[in-house]
């Protein structure tokens, strides 16, 4: 439960910089009241400012692409017999993972990823949900029993984080191919079943902290007219809607044999994306086609931990900021959680590769607080979640960040979001708010408790 409150940090982020003397209301709703300065600002009746001395405080981070469930692959498919391996083999070793859960192994992983989120200051995830039947039917009109829909809303709600579940429509194991073994429990037989579903986990939600997006696997799973079709149903039911695109060149190679062009291509020319389109991945997209999607209001989820991890390759992040395409992050396979280390990595991937620094920054200059909008409001617009920014009316989904942690003492204001974002890790993050409701993760460097966080 929330509570009226003030929350009165040594410095808050507003947007571009942290300031001091910033004072953020939260009404007993859940939500930020009023953003104001100093004693002048007044407080809301019987919510009287409590300090948070030697204590920064930020927007939640949001993390907008992840496959919790993956969590349990940490340890495998680390090992190479034949020589080098690729997405494809480790995606051997995932559907070994996906054969193995029963429901309490699932909910039980999706729970550890979910706390974990949470306390490297992730207070929003969406997850992109494709794994979804404990035994699976796919001549049955719904595919299955969806026992782990259910299972994940549990885990999301056991963790305190706010969830947008994304339920997958995959109907096909590859271009023109059945789904077979394992790809079963992801089945989803029509986009009418796919609906049906959507509207029965909709009465389930907790309307709190609860949302639903809807998603199509990829060109893999669903052909180019199933996937229009979901699109524009998407957005007549006014959800967000995701897709996986071109992650892999093979990918790329049998959507082109079997339909004559690369996927993003083929995409464009079928759907009428708007602002709730977002495309994950693109990391082999072509120039002219990440205008195409910027200029029809697409968004680009980019996940540098996991396409480093897969070998995935490196996306041509300058021509997508160059097309003002709105940029989002996601922890993906969750192999390591840290939104902190998803950003530095977004921004060094891209050093090595064009080899130049500032290649993701603001409009003057500054590197940390782009970063710092794409892992929160980015995140936020892309799940279509009144979150991620310190404003009134958004959700009080906040972090604490301890400026005593050694990682970051003796760092001044100025320089404070930029040795957040490259030299501290989730460690610096004592405590965190969901809706204005507080959970302390970790003891901060002066061993002191905040009060204002009781």
């Amino acid at each position: 439960m929330s509570r009226r409150q003030v929350v009165a940090a040594e410095l808050t982020w507003t947007g571009e910089r942290f300031e001091r003397d910033v004072r953020v209301e939260v009404g007993a709703d859940g939500r930020i009241e009023r953003v104001g300065r100093g004693e002048g600002a007044g407080a809301p009746a019987g919510a009287p400012a409590r300090p948070l001395p030697g204590r920064a405080l930020l927007p939640g981070l949001v993390n907008a692409h992840s496959h919790a469930f993956q969590r349990g692959l940490r340890g495998r498919g680390e090992s190479y017999p034949e020589g080098g391996g690729s997405f494809w083999t480790w995606r051997r070793a995932m559907y070994e993972l996906v054969g193995e859960l029963d429901e309490e192994g699932f909910r039980r992983l999706s729970l550890a990823a979910f706390r974990e989120m949470r306390a490297a200051g992730v207070t929003a995830v969406g997850e992109f949900h494709y794994f979804r039947h404990l035994r699976p039917d796919p001549g049955a009109p719904a595919g299955g029993d969806h026992l782990l829909d259910r299972a994940l809303l549990a885990a999301a709600a056991a963790a305190g984080v706010r969830l947008a579940l994304i339920p997958v429509y995959y109907r096909t194991g590859g271009v023109g191919r059945p789904l077979e073994g394992p790809q079963l429990r992801f089945a989803t037989p029509s986009p009418e079943a796919y609906w049906r579903s959507l509207e029965a986990l909709a009465a389930a939600l907790d309307p709190a902290t609860q949302t639903l997006a809807a998603a199509a696997h990829s060109l893999r799973a669903a052909t180019p007219g199933e996937i229009a079709e979901l699109c524009r149903e998407a957005g007549r039911r006014r959800l967000p809607f995701h897709v996986h695109v071109e992650e892999q060149r093979r990918e790329i190679e049998e959507v082109v044999d079997a339909y004559g062009e690369p996927p993003l291509r083929l995409l464009l020319r079928h759907l009428e994306p708007g602002d709730d389109l977002t495309a994950v991945h693109c990391t082999h997209s072509a120039a002219a086609d990440l205008e195409a999607l910027a200029g029809r209001g697409g968004r680009v989820a980019i996940c540098p931990l996991t396409e480093a991890s897969l070998g995935d390759g490196i996306a041509d992040l300058p021509r997508l900021l160059e097309t003002g395409s709105p940029l989002c992050l996601g922890t993906d396979s969750n192999a390591r959680i840290s939104m902190l280390e998803e950003m530095r990595w977004l921004e060094y991937v891209q050093r090595l590769a064009r080899e130049r620094r500032g290649v993701v920054r603001s409009p003057d200059g500054e590197v940390a607080a782009a970063l710092l909008g794409i892992a929160t409001a980015g995140g936020a617009a892309s799940l279509g979640l009144d979150c991620g920014r310190l404003e009134a009316g958004a959700w009080a989904d906040l972090a604490v960040v301890d400026l005593g942690h050694p990682a970051l003492a003796g760092c001044a204001a100025e320089g404070l979001a930029a040795a957040l974002v490259f030299g501290a890790s989730e460690e610096t993050i004592v405590a965190t708010a969901v809706g204005g409701a507080w959970m302390r993760h970790r003891l901060p460097a002066d061993g002191r408790e905040d009060a204002a966080l009781d």
